[in-house]
């Protein structure tokens, strides 16, 4: 039983009990009261009864679907201006306060105010975050706001490992002949784009040092005037290096400058180099088997290798790569029909290699200033040769066929796929065509082989770093975040060092999220136990093309007509309606019966002072 049913029960015992006094007292009384008297008191009982349930629980009315004009930032005022009967127009704090429309804090108290409403219409930047739950059963039209002038679109890593490259891709808008720059914490330009015409552009970047660095991105116009510039936060970080196993059918020079390219980057692969006759080169040999295969993150071989592996060591193979090991083939003749079909096995549709052709590398920050800055300065044991700034041109096997859910590796200048991977399993493998990108070291870019093989690397490898907490990604001064994998305990520490402990939301369940409202800008730490991680805080005022592009794609996702419980369009929900009358009622009945019983109307005129 509900509320109103205990009220009722209630109410109907304490009428009944009415009516029993009634004739309890007229039984006992001297002289008994007319008929008309009595039937006024007893009907009386269950009227009062009524009209006090009435009161408690009001009945409710039938909704009207209002609309909502929903005024936000940039709003103008909307043509109409005159609503219809049961519309209303409201305005959020971030509208201008020149429109003469209703303030309220949120959205959610403008429906509380007004309650019917089944449709909205937000009119200029879009929702804040806080108010698009409010949405959620009502009908939205979007009148956006024109965007402004400058970046509107930025993504970016977050994270990149030391001495990776890495992508930084955008838009921009409102500029004719805009020029994008990304320059390093010290100034130094990386790499310069010319944005297309929808204003798409794509840089890449390269990292050395860990720790937490800005990056600067530079927007300017046709004539170099400077539009924008804003950071770009990127956490470096030093992972362990890969656990290689090398397995070569023959040596040759782009083994040799792979090997010696590893060793620079801290890395100490086991290599086996078959020589014909059963003999080997390298470390000593390993059984390729199951327990071989999990001691490694990354098996590299090329398709003379992968020819002459067992079935024993191609299930175990097979079984590792899908237990997380990455795999790279290396592609330097034509592919056999049985190398064909276990490539097919394992997802990978590619046939052919017996033709070779050439191909050009995508480049980036070719011009004097660019190369300095990703070259570095070079050292004693390895200078750096300044005058080699082209990129050769290398050779690659002319593969045929392609996965379904293959990822691109690499690509060439024009765009092309050279290489692509796809996963299987936790693993991944992918086919590698091309056979002499030692001729990058030996035209004086090392960086660009090292750039090459460290991005091919650190994509196939196995991770061993652990999954942390998902920490939303653009924060701002003021604005709340959402924290989620939060352990009992946590704490987010600002960049002044004052610290406030996290409260993870019941509502989540096992997800375990939590808000956090910075108050200052910079780089923030998530520490929980003794491991942190850093997040960094945008100014409140800072890129307000990415702010007003985040409050346009959050109000969109939510356009559509209102929804019903059932899943189609609905009528707007019955209204509670006013008590008020109903408590005037119930007061002027009671006063009326209690006048009535102490009046000597309905009695005669010797009756005794009793009630009835």
């Amino acid at each position: 039983m509900n509320a109103s049913s205990w009220l009722a029960g209630l109410l109907a015992l304490a009428a009944t009990l009415g009516i029993v006094r009634l004739l309890w007292w007229r039984h006992r009384a001297v002289e008994r009261a007319r008929a008309w008297r009595l039937a006024v008191l007893l009907l009386a009982q269950p009227l009062c009864a009524l009209l006090l349930y009435l009161a408690l629980m009001p009945p409710t009315s039938p909704g009207r679907a209002g609309t909502m004009t929903v005024l936000t930032a940039g709003a103008q005022a909307p043509l109409r201006t005159d609503p219809a009967a049961g519309d209303v127009m409201i305005a959020l704090p971030e509208a201008p306060a020149t429109m003469a429309a209703e303030r309220v804090p949120d959205l959610a108290t403008a429906l509380r105010r007004h309650p019917g409403m089944r449709q909205l219409h937000v009119i200029g930047a879009g929702l804040e975050p806080r108010d698009r739950d409010a949405t959620r059963g009502l009908g939205l039209d979007f009148t956006a706001a024109p965007l402004p002038r400058g970046l509107v679109r930025l993504d970016s890593p977050g994270q990149v490992v030391a001495g990776a490259s890495f992508v930084v891709a955008g838009q921009v808008h409102g500029i004719d002949g805009a020029n994008v720059e990304l320059r390093d914490p010290a100034g130094r330009r990386l790499d310069v784009v010319s944005a297309a015409e929808d204003g798409v552009f794509r840089l890449t970047g390269t990292t050395r040092a860990p720790g937490l660095v800005d990056f600067r991105l530079r927007v300017s116009d046709r004539r170099h005037g400077r539009v924008e510039e804003i950071d770009v936060p990127l956490q470096v970080v030093s992972e362990p290096p890969p656990r290689v196993l090398v397995l070569a059918g023959a040596p040759n020079a782009e083994w040799k400058y792979l090997r010696r390219w590893m060793a620079d980057a801290g890395m100490q692969p086991h290599v086996q180099i078959q020589v014909g006759v059963g003999l080997q080169l390298g470390d000593a040999p390993l059984p390729l088997n199951a327990a071989t295969f999990a001691r490694f993150d990354l098996l590299v071989l090329d398709d003379r290798a992968w020819a002459s592996l067992g079935g024993t060591a191609q299930a175990a193979l097979a079984a590792a790569l899908r237990d997380g090991l990455g795999v790279l083939l290396r592609v330097e003749g034509p592919l056999p029909d049985t190398t064909r079909r276990q490539l097919r096995e394992l997802g990978l549709m590619v046939s052919g290699g017996g033709e070779s052709t050439e191909v050009r590398l995508a480049t980036g920050g070719e011009d004097e200033e660019g190369l300095r800055a990703r070259r570095g300065a070079g050292s004693r044991d390895a200078p750096i040769d300044m005058e080699a700034t082209g990129i050769p041109v290398l050779a690659r096997r002319q593969l045929r066929g392609a996965s379904v859910d293959a990822v691109p590796l690499l690509r060439d200048a024009a765009g092309g796929v050279i290489a692509d991977w796809r996963a299987e399993g936790r693993g991944r493998i992918g086919v590698w065509p091309l056979t002499d990108t030692y001729r990058l070291t030996l035209a004086g870019r090392a960086d660009r082989h090292a750039e090459l093989w460290s991005e091919v690397f650190a994509t196939l490898a196995r991770a061993r770093r652990g999954a942390g907490p998902a920490i939303q990604r653009e924060a701002r001064v003021g604005a709340g975040m959402r924290l989620c994998g939060i352990a009992a305990g946590a704490r987010v520490i600002a960049p002044d060092g004052t610290a406030a402990r996290l409260l993870t939301d019941p509502a989540s369940g096992g997800a375990s999220c939590a808000g956090y409202w910075p108050a200052q800008r910079g780089w923030h730490r998530l520490r929980q136990g003794d491991q942190d991680w850093p997040f960094p805080v945008r100014a409140a005022d800072e890129t307000p093309g990415l702010r007003v592009m985040d409050r346009w794609n959050g109000t969109r996702e939510r356009v559509g007509p209102p929804v019903s419980p059932a899943g189609g369009a609905g009528a707007a929900p019955a209204r509670p309606g006013s008590p008020w009358p109903w408590w005037l009622a119930w007061l002027c009945c009671s006063v009326a019966l209690w006048w009535f019983e102490r009046s000597r109307l309905g009695r005669t005129r010797h009756a005794a002072a009793s009630v009835g």
